[in-house]
């Protein structure tokens, strides 16, 4: 099979023993194991689709990686697998601005294909922290969120159209740019989202919009939950062009800004709120209204560039990364309205397994899509990281929510699918998942629970 491979890719496409690099055994979330067999680095569609081709006839597993910045493990190899990595496969191909969309190989980096739709004067809304290393393909792959999805929707609202290699080889082309394209099933959405376990995503049409105005940034402090709600309801009746509202309880907030030296309100609110929006001055009128009402305690409004991205810093949260040994980050996703009940029932039912814990909140809150950071005193063991998932899972499926808002399923959720999803639902995706790779070589274990 590798003399095979070698054959069909070149030295530079087939890359064994120590020429594999350490990078291609786990993705961010840490947790692979093993180098794979083989790493493969097709540059064109045609040689992914023989590279399928080979591995299908062999029938030796294949795992799709992007920029590998995923935090479920769904891009790690088994030591049995070959990985197929797409970044040779890269680079935008063309523009069509009558249709606002651009046709993008799947290895692109996000913030490359961005780039090059700035220059163009046109904006792709896609947009994570990861930009600067995640894929086009892996955004895909994984539906990646992001924190402009209330104004631009997730990775598949701005797909039009896909080419994807399938596990034998056959490629599925419908590089389509047009919005109404009602023609039965609507395969891009198939793939959208299946992480690799459906078919390897190779080129893409992504819608693109007009540039934004220049943006406000705001920062808010308010008492309670209650008032966030509030915020919330008059920020999408009165922004049109609200593009952020993320939220932080007080202890995600306070300790990101302690740690990052700052002091930006006197003492950590109980909520502290980011808002953006294109609309500047109604932005200001809207906070200066919220304040007369007695919604916010406290507001900065950013005058600069500098002091939005001070705002967006604590936000993120890549301190904690430092500070916090095997921080734990976690993704679910509520009804809106039930975000804060959640959040005491979860912190309650975590301290109460793991006292001494770090326990934390944030969030895209418009987007109904909280973030729960977590540290165990000593950085833990597996068993307690399992535990945690538990704990949590646990909490999520009690509240009805999804144990997934934006990270996928990959492995280290694959056993708490069910939490989320019926069993009625779980045989559906096994059905497609036999019909489309019968032989299972396509990212095996991850996603679906065993039977």
């Amino acid at each position: 099979m590798l003399e095979e491979l070698r054959a069909a890719l070149g030295l530079l496409g087939c890359l064994t023993g120590a020429d594999v690099p350490e990078a291609a055994r786990s993705d961010t979330s840490r947790c692979g194991r093993h180098l794979p067999l083989a790493l493969l680095r097709p540059a064109t569609v045609e040689e992914v689709s023989a590279a399928m081709a080979i591995c299908h006839r062999h029938g030796v597993p294949v795992v799709p990686q992007g920029g590998m910045t995923g935090l479920a493990g769904g891009a790690n190899p088994g030591p049995e697998a070959v990985a197929l990595s797409l970044s040779r496969l890269n680079g935008v191909e063309e523009i069509d601005r009558e249709a606002m969309a651009r046709v993008v190989r799947a290895g692109t980096v996000l913030e490359a294909a961005q780039k090059a739709a700035e220059a163009e004067g046109l904006l792709l809304p896609v947009d994570l922290g990861a930009r600067g290393s995640c894929q086009i393909g892996g955004n895909i792959a994984t539906n990646a969120g992001g924190v402009r999805v209330l104004h631009d929707g997730m990775t598949r609202d701005n797909l039009l159209g896909l080419d994807v290699v399938l596990a034998d080889g056959t490629v599925l082309s419908q590089l389509t740019r047009v919005v109404k394209n009602n023609t039965g099933y609507d395969l891009r959405h198939l793939f959208a989202g299946s992480e690799g376990t459906l078919g390897v995503i190779t080129r893409a049409v992504i819608r693109l919009r007009p540039l934004p105005l220049p943006r406000g940034t705001a920062l808010v402090a308010l008492p309670d939950f209650a008032a966030v709600l509030r915020l919330l309801a008059m920020a999408r009746a009165r922004l049109p062009g609200l593009s952020a509202f993320e939220a932080m309880w007080r202890d995600y907030f306070g300790f990101n800004q302690a740690q990052l030296g700052l002091k930006l309100f006197p003492e950590p609110p109980p909520f502290a709120v980011i808002l953006e929006a294109e609309e500047g001055e109604a932005l200001e009128t809207l906070l200066a209204t919220a304040m007369d009402e007695g919604i916010l305690t406290d507001a900065l409004l950013a005058q600069s560039l500098t002091e939005a991205r001070r705002f967006w810093e604590v936000r993120e949260g890549h301190i904690m990364d430092a500070v916090l040994p095997g921080l734990i980050n976690l993704d679910v996703s509520l009804t809106t309205g039930r975000l804060d009940a959640f959040a005491g029932a979860c912190r309650q039912a975590l301290l109460g397994r793991f006292p001494g814990a770090h326990v934390s909140f944030y969030g895209h809150v418009a987007d109904s899509n909280l973030h729960i950071a977590v540290a165990l005193p000593g950085g833990g063991t597996e068993a307690e990281v399992h535990g945690v998932d538990a704990v949590t899972y646990g909490v999520v499926r009690d509240f009805g929510g999804s144990i997934s808002a934006e990270h996928g399923i990959g492995t280290l959720k694959r056993d708490w699918l069910g939490h989320s999803r019926s069993p009625a639902e779980l045989a559906a995706m096994r059905a497609i998942k036999a019909a489309l790779d019968p032989k299972g070589i396509l990212n095996p274990g991850k996603v679906l629970p065993p039977e």
